[in-house]
């Protein structure tokens, strides 16, 4: 087996090949003026099976068509298999019809992919698992909130609050909370379907004088982030912290999220930033390996 090293992962990809010492296929990329995407691969996959290691968060859609060209490339040059890692799953959170006249978009994503010559996939945390069935092949998420959890512990944060922006999400705090050994909760959200408004109900946690995370698989525009980060300072709350897998922080929200009085964002290398201090390589390798003994 061989990393193909994807331009938008070269760092995590060096790291999962460091630690399961596996051979590293780099990949040239450029943009040509009119912003069409070319690939190409820098080593021999002949007979091989290949992990490729390539986030799609922002600018999803030039990183998407360079996953498929990847991928097609290693079967073109003779690949056995080619697994995508894909950190950020773009395209994700429409796995449904939600108005009329929509499309499901990430149905439309795993034709692509599965065209381009695809084998199987592994996502990290997505947001919603009914999004992989729509994949003609095996499609599998883990998740990384230990390793987050575990960051916090190591920083002397041990029994911190862990808040779910909304219910739907509870099962985030319940994973943190097995790591930090505190307690949890979560918030009431709805969201406006037309204009994406997020209004959140505040609730009573027990968190005066205490530290709290608020735990999330995205943070993209922050206003989530930002409305419990008031609710929890309001409560009392000592110091507050909001940790996610994927750190999209669109525009001003990192600024907005300090704002609004979170000490720090933690987020992890799924999508390369300042606040990415928690790398997926260890979890994803330990995924390769039983694939490998497997």
């Amino acid at each position: 087996m061989k990393i193909i090293l994807g331009p938008s992962s070269k760092e995590l990809g060096e790291r999962i090949s460091q630690i399961n010492g596996l051979e590293k296929v780099p990949v040239a990329s450029k943009t040509f003026p009119d912003g069409e995407a070319y690939v190409r691969l820098e080593g021999n996959v002949q007979n091989q099976d290949v992990c490729i290691v390539q986030t799609t968060s922002p600018p999803q859609d030039i990183r998407l068509m360079q996953l498929a060209f990847i991928a097609n490339a290693a079967k073109r040059n003779g690949a056995k298999k080619a697994i995508a890692i894909v950190p950020y799953l773009a395209y994700a959170r429409q796995d449904k019809i939600f108005l009329q006249g929509e499309t499901v978009s990430i149905e439309v994503i795993a034709r692509m992919l599965n065209v381009a010559g695809v084998d199987e996939l592994i996502t990290v945390n997505v947001h919603q698992e009914n999004a992989l069935s729509k994949f003609p092949f095996p499609a599998k998420s883990i998740s990384a909130i230990s390793l987050l959890g575990e960051y916090f512990v190591q920083r002397g944060f041990k029994k911190a609050f862990a808040l779910a922006p909304d219910k739907g999400a509870m099962y985030i705090a319940d994973e943190a909370k097995k790591v930090l050994k505190g307690e949890n909760g979560h918030l009431e959200k709805e969201r406006d379907r037309y204009t994406g408004q997020v209004k959140i109900a505040k609730k009573q946690f027990d968190v005066k004088g205490a530290t709290a995370i608020v735990f999330d698989d995205i943070i993209s525009t922050g206003g989530t982030i930002v409305n419990a980060a008031r609710i929890l300072k309001d409560l009392g709350a000592s110091r507050i912290f909001a940790a996610c897998v994927h750190p999209l922080l669109v525009g001003d929200a990192q600024e907005r999220i300090l704002d609004a009085g979170v000490e720090e964002i933690i987020g992890t290398d799924s999508v390369p930033s300042e606040v990415s201090k928690v790398t997926l390589a260890p979890l994803i390798s330990k995924e390769i390996r039983s694939r490998q003994s497997g």
